[in-house]
């Protein structure tokens, strides 16, 4: 399982990277979203991966503490998810607004000449 993970970690975390380096900004927003869900999973990992244990304590049961998950983990990423997902919808209205404004979604403002001309 926690092999699983980390090669799904890798491979968004990779594509993130990928699609940031591309010219056109809602690649480069997709590229943001995909590096925050990496990291997301990679710190709902940090949480000890446990399958069929208690999700909270009760009190008075020491032996249960090894085979409980931690709830910390779990809360930090509920709360990026929420984060991430603002950040995604004002960074396409910022896209939308830059396309009107300067008629191209090229990061750098400029269309790449065609070679065929």
């Amino acid at each position: 399982m926690e092999a699983v993970l980390a090669i799904a970690i890798g491979i968004l975390a990779g594509s993130g990277v990928y699609l940031l380096l591309r010219p056109r900004t809602f690649q480069v927003i997709m590229g943001l979203t995909l590096i925050s869900y990496a990291v997301n999973l990679f710190i709902f990992s940090m949480g000890r991966i446990k399958v069929d244990s208690e999700p909270v304590l009760v009190p008075g049961l020491a032996a249960t503490l090894a085979n409980t998950a931690d709830p910390m983990p779990q809360a930090l990423v509920l709360t990026a998810i929420v984060i991430g997902f603002a950040m995604t919808a004002l960074f396409l209205v910022v896209l939308l607004a830059s396309r009107g404004l300067s008629g191209t979604d090229h990061v750098d403002g400029a269309e790449k000449k065609e070679l065929a001309e």
